[in-house]
């Protein structure tokens, strides 16, 4: 009996390990650790490339007060880099090497990604280059503060995994078991808690901008709100039971100039329900400047549409 059962476990980690072995091998050419200089100091984190020509994706906070660094790859070669952009308010970064020849990662998509599900990150923690720990997803959807300067912001949709983290690992890859980067790992938690910001729609779109513009354009309405549960009546004929009810206009916004008032209660903006802060915030990047947003809301139990033009957040 129990050579059974040790025959069986030893199937099952031969099979986990020739997994993870895998993505370790996929992915440690592609990951780099970063050396900054700032003057606050020295720093470190990881990098990894997503492009044949040299362009890397880290976090914002990373590189942040840097305009570049030394990046160093598994296979000993050791390069300078430039700071292309960085984005705060998401904690993503791109910066490019000097000397190009790692070959690319794949991009996935974190929007797949189920609880209970295999994940690596590869990166370099405590400076101990080309580390490789294995875990699962063990939450979803969870968010993240981000700062920039006086604005503050909520990174949605973050990975939550029980991969061992440490300082470092900052700017690494989280990769699900095809070796396909699903996000790029970015805080420790707590003990045994890492969370990452995923790859997906939202966040490629800023990754294109960082790449093409050096920065990340977004939009702004000059509206906050709360999530507020719907009529009953209402969302059930509407197959929603939240909107976000307005707590604050700013005078003279896009909002205040459509007619948006306190005590309104967004129901979809754009097409798209607006149950929470995060959706609303989802629109506002920069394709919506300029542009007419349409938003259905709730007024003294009557829908009400609007029509709203956000302008760009300087």
């Amino acid at each position: 009996m129990d050579t059974e059962h040790t025959g069986v476990d030893s199937g099952a980690l031969d099979a986990y390990s020739r997994v993870v072995t895998g993505v370790a091998t996929k992915l440690l050419p592609s990951v780099a650790a970063l050396s900054v200089r700032t003057p606050r100091g020295q720093g470190a984190g990881s990098a990894v490339t997503f492009t044949d020509d040299g362009f890397l994706l880290t976090n914002a906070h990373v590189v942040s007060g840097a305009n570049g660094g030394t990046a160093d790859f598994a296979d000993g070669t050791e390069t300078r880099f430039d700071v292309v952009g960085a984005d705060p308010l998401s904690d993503l970064a791109v910066v490019r090497v000097h000397h190009p020849g790692a070959p690319a990662a794949p991009l996935g998509n974190a929007d797949d990604l189920k609880i209970g599900q295999l994940v690596v990150a590869v990166g370099n923690p405590m400076g101990l280059a080309g580390s490789v720990t294995a875990g699962v997803v063990s939450g979803l959807g969870r968010s993240l503060p981000a700062r920039d300067g006086q604005r503050l912001r909520i990174i949605d949709s973050v990975i939550q995994t029980d991969a061992a983290l440490n300082p470092g690992n900052s700017g690494g890859a989280l990769a699900d078991s095809t070796g396909t980067v699903v996000g790029i790992n970015t805080a420790v938690a707590g003990y045994g808690l890492g969370l990452a910001v995923p790859i997906n729609a939202t966040t490629r779109s800023i990754i294109g901008d960082l790449v093409a513009n050096g920065r990340v354009r977004r939009a702004w309405l000059g509206v906050a709100g709360v999530p507020a549960p719907l009529p009953p009546a209402l969302a059930s004929r509407l197959g929603q039971k939240l909107g976000l009810r307005v707590v604050e206009v700013v005078p003279g916004s896009p909002a205040g100039s459509a007619g948006i008032y306190l005590g309104d209660i967004l129901i979809t903006a754009g097409g798209q329900p607006t149950q929470s802060v995060q959706a609303l915030q989802r629109l506002m990047l920069g394709p919506a400047i300029g542009t007419d947003l349409p938003i259905t809301l709730l007024r003294k139990n009557a829908l009400v549409d609007v029509v709203t033009v956000p302008a760009e957040l300087t």
